[in-house]
């Protein structure tokens, strides 16, 4: 399933929900990337502390990837997402 985002708070739920969709507890996913489970918590409570390198292993790990594409300007629903700089 696709998700889109456009804030890095979405990111969050998306962690937790494609982990679990894995069958996969914190720790079984903290012990596959070599980190701690309480770092993999810190990502889905507050995915703003993620860099990409961590992203995109942690995707890997879930056997997902990210896509980036142009908005589709002629989706109502999309608000312009502003980062908290």
């Amino acid at each position: 399933m696709k998700q889109i985002l456009s804030l890095s708070k979405q990111l969050g739920p998306l962690l937790q929900s494609a982990r679990k969709s894995a069958g996969l507890s914190q720790t079984e996913l903290a012990q596959r990337l070599g980190i701690s489970q309480s770092r993999i918590s810190a990502m889905e409570l507050d995915p703003g502390s993620i860099n990409v390198e961590q992203l995109l292993a942690l995707l890997a790990a879930l056997n997902h990837e990210v896509l980036v594409q142009p908005k589709n300007s002629a989706s109502p629903e999309r608000g312009i997402a502003r980062p908290d700089w």
